[in-house]
């Protein structure tokens, strides 16, 4: 009897012992205080960089396999600030982001493909003016842990290039134009679990 329970104990803790291993997807949610959507773009022969600081939407995270996260995310393009506020107010026009036409910026996940346990490329569609396009972002999940109040959270940090005229803006196509094409993206997100 008592080598009956003591198996029905070494089972019950190897039980206990792979769930733990085999976690579960986390979901979290965007904490808009603390993303930010930041962009450099060339103007004449230096860069201008900016942030949009609205970012919102639901990561969800499969620490054992992060091929199975996924990411739903939204910008909200009025909150674009380049630390010149006159500047901000002519970005938002038709000359350049037409924000009160197109007033969000949208990413949906379709794939991720790790590199490592904590690295990877994740593609998605991306829309932008209107327009939606495939745009794949290398991204380091930079960690886990509790804030003040024993949050969990985690951070992400992703980088990429998109051109502008992909999306149907032709700023950098008139002559002598001041304004580059190519913008550089770096999101920095940070997760509340849910």
């Amino acid at each position: 009897m008592k080598r009956s329970i003591t198996k029905l104990g070494i089972v019950a803790g190897l039980f206990a012992a792979s769930s733990a291993v085999f976690a579960a997807p986390e979901t979290y949610s965007i904490d808009n205080t603390h993303s930010f959507a930041n962009f450099a773009i060339r103007h004449v022969v230096s860069k201008t960089s900016g942030t949009f600081s609205d970012v919102t939407g639901t990561l969800v995270l499969d620490k054992d396999d992060l091929a199975k996260s996924t990411v739903d995310a939204k910008i909200n393009v009025l909150s674009v600030n380049t630390s010149h506020p006159k500047r901000d107010e002519h970005i938002k026009t038709e000359d350049f982001l037409n924000a009160g036409k197109f007033g969000e910026i949208l990413f949906v996940s379709t794939k991720v493909e790790p590199t490592s346990a904590s690295q990877g490329n994740v593609t998605g569609k991306l829309t932008i003016h209107g327009v939606t396009k495939e745009v794949t972002f290398p991204f380091a999940v930079l960690g886990f842990g509790k804030d003040p109040k024993g949050n969990l959270r985690t951070g992400i940090e992703a980088k990429t290039i998109i051109k502008a005229s992909d999306f149907g803006y032709t700023w950098a196509a008139k002559p002598g134009a001041p304004v580059g094409d190519d913008i550089e993206v770096t999101l920095l997100i940070e997760g509340i679990k849910k």
